[in-house]
């Protein structure tokens, strides 16, 4: 008996004329994320995505990886039939035995693209269920609810079987590289990761970027922030990691500024910072993890204050989330043990005891004027690292 995996994608059937050229970078986006697991052949027909997997032994795992895949919805394992309801039929038994056990509510649900087959969709759902209850034993139809629901598909060339209860959820979104190229600004927490996975969602290729702080921080949070870029390339592929040198800023910050400026001002050497090097690296907008009224640095005065030293936008996906939204979607996405990990990043370090809540502009630029900003961000963008971080599997 032959199996395939068959993938659904959904937004991408919304996109008219240029639905076939999102089409084709799905294709290559799975191509790429698979061409190390496994020998495949990849083939597109009716909104769905057909993957034959030559190693039998490696369907789990490529079926695992689709469904982290931006642009996917669904991916189901199904057994090939003829276009015969009798070797539908057969095949169904054969596939199905050890799910449909004695007991078991099920129905049976058809879709018929081909229009020649001679039964209609209902009537093969009709066909089909009533031939399992007779061959199976003791099985229970339940069309309202069923604990297993055999789906058959009638394409072109071929039938498939499959449990639609074992059908994988997919990432959904639009496919990596639909959407032009943003960079993050990738702290050791638990926000920014989950802020670049919904951007990446968009469709957009993701750059990072990290403040490094040594000896202040230590190898081990570096080590972190790259796991964490691992563990959000298993959605986006290859990250292009750049790591800042942050040391001799926070410093001079710290013996020149009043403290309760020094956060703010270290935001806004970091957004300068990020954009250079985003520009330099082709990218259209920065990403951050902030959400209105978190810390003193992310209420709306603040984030007009650390805005206001750039031109290029910045993307706030967790804006308006609170921190148990937050969380939730880094547990989902398996950020979360990794972001709590003791190791302190740059913005732990020398924290201000009252930040101020309520920032002007010109008082923040007023302490700034003590600092040498140019030659400070000059410096610091020339010792910067760059770090090929690809998927943590």
């Amino acid at each position: 008996m032959k199996e395939i995996i068959l993938v659904k994608y959904g937004e991408i059937i919304l996109k008219g004329g240029n639905r076939p050229k999102f089409e084709k970078i799905l294709i290559q986006n799975i191509s790429d994320a698979i061409k190390n697991i496994a020998t495949v052949k990849i083939t597109i027909q009716q909104a769905t995505i057909y993957v034959e997997v030559e190693e039998e032994d490696r369907i789990d795992i490529v079926c695992e990886r689709l469904s982290l895949i931006f642009g996917i919805v669904s991916v189901a394992r199904a057994a090939v039939c003829e276009k015969t309801v009798e070797d539908i039929e057969k095949v169904a038994i054969e596939y199905l035995k050890d799910d449909l056990l004695p007991g078991t509510k099920f129905k049976v649900e058809a879709k018929r693209s081909d229009k020649k087959f001679p039964l209609n969709s209902v009537e093969l759902a009709i066909e089909v269920g009533g031939f399992l209850h007779e061959e199976m034993d003791d099985l229970i139809v339940d069309v309202h609810q069923p604990e297993a629901t055999v789906q058959v598909e009638v394409r072109d060339r071929f039938a498939f079987v499959y449990l639609r209860e074992k059908r994988i959820k997919g990432q959904g979104g639009m496919p990596i590289g639909t959407g032009g190229k943003a960079t993050l600004l990738l702290s050791g927490g638990i926000d920014s990761p989950v802020a670049g996975h919904m951007i990446a969602k968009r469709g957009i290729e993701i750059d990072a970027v990290n403040f490094f702080s040594f000896p202040y921080t230590s190898d081990r949070a570096k080590e972190k922030v790259i796991e964490l870029a691992s563990i959000i390339a298993r959605y986006t592929s290859k990250i292009n990691l750049y790591i800042v040198p942050f040391t001799e800023i926070q410093l001079a910050i710290r013996d020149n500024c009043p403290e309760e400026h020094m956060t703010l001002i270290m935001r806004r050497f970091m957004m300068k910072i990020s954009e250079i090097v985003a520009k330099n690296n082709k990218s259209l907008a920065l990403i951050t993890g902030e959400s209105a009224g978190q810390v003193a640095s992310q209420t709306l005065s603040a984030l007009d204050v650390t805005n206001s030293v750039i031109d290029m936008p910045v993307l706030r996906p967790l804006i308006g989330m609170d921190k148990t939204e937050i969380i939730e979607r880094a547990h989902a996405i398996d950020t979360f043990q990794t972001s709590i990990l003791p190791y302190e990043d740059c913005c732990t370090v020398f924290t201000p005891k009252h930040p101020t809540t309520n920032p002007k502009r010109a008082m923040i630029e007023k302490s700034e004027k003590r600092l040498d900003i140019d030659a400070l961000i000059e410096k610091a963008v020339v010792g910067v690292e760059k770090i090929e971080v690809y998927p943590k599997m």
